[in-house]
């Protein structure tokens, strides 16, 4: 079941034209929302996936889609599905899809994950694994999927890229965060990770409990020095991460630190507090 140009369709296959420009390049724009009760719930924060959404549209000039129509379609779908992701084509046409929460969620929250490590190579050809126009959610998303299928050979659940300098950026799938000198830290945005949704909120909420945010580049050396990293976003809210491998050695963090504990506090209080 899913939502499509106007009309919410019973079944699995979506057909699109030979010559569609989301089919052929992934000129898409999408955002993935997890519902927390209703789509007025402030953690469901669907105002800022929609304005992001607007954001992008505007950068890359395509055309805004039917927002009122787009909404009556994620609110269908909230009836049957916990998750959305809103797509919208350059012409303004809407895609809506729904899916459940992974199955193994609170144990990832609680134990953590592996992450494996995309450095970039030694040898030609030059180059590393990086998002097309990171700043934006577009459906080219082969960089992401490429590297989280690499990291699955590891036997990891997430992949972290990195830049030509070998600094680490962001998940396949979200914004890092690390604990270092009594606060957390997060990488820049600078045009080169997204700007996520979760990424926002827990910058919001850390800020509000006069708990000051760094950003700043997880060089090689710096991430050393972390005492817990983590990684947001919208569907898995927090997730630790316990063991970065690299090339030549596995670096490990404490999944159970206390300023993990803090955050998910924050969260889990805010949620108390406007669910």
């Amino acid at each position: 079941m899913f939502w499509y140009n106007g009309k919410l369709i019973d079944g699995e296959t979506l057909e699109l034209a030979i010559d569609d420009p989301g089919l052929l390049y992934g000129a898409t724009v999408f955002s993935t929302l997890r519902v927390y009760q209703s789509l007025d719930n402030p953690l469901t924060s669907w105002t800022g996936h929609c304005d992001r959404i607007r954001s992008s549209l505007l950068d890359l000039g395509w055309q805004q889609p039917d927002w009122e129509r787009s909404r009556y379609g994620a609110e269908t779908l909230t009836k049957h599905f916990p998750i959305l992701r809103i797509t919208i084509f350059p012409d303004g046409r809407e895609w809506i899809t729904g899916r459940f929460l992974p199955v193994d969620l609170t144990q990832r929250q609680k134990y953590g994950i592996g992450a494996l490590l995309i450095e970039p190579p030694i040898t030609p050809p030059p180059g590393v694994i990086e998002r097309s126009l990171p700043q934006h959610k577009t459906g080219n998303y082969l960089a992401a999927w490429l590297a989280m299928n690499k990291a699955k050979k590891f036997e990891a659940q997430e992949a972290i890229l990195v830049d030509e300098l070998g600094n680490w950026l962001e998940t396949s799938t979200g914004n890092l965060w690390g604990w270092r000198d009594g606060k957390w830290w997060t990488p820049p945005i600078d045009g080169r990770i997204l700007p996520g949704i979760m990424r926002s909120q827990l910058i919001h909420w850390l800020v509000s409990q006069n708990q000051p945010v760094g950003e700043v580049a997880f060089d090689a050396e710096w991430v050393k020095g972390l005492s817990a990293v983590a990684y947001s976003n919208s569907v898995v809210e927090v997730v630790p991460i316990h063991t970065v491998i690299t090339s030549e050695s596995q670096i490990t963090y404490d999944p159970t630190h206390s300023s993990l504990e803090q955050l998910r506090r924050l969260h889990q209080s805010d949620r108390s507090h406007k669910g």
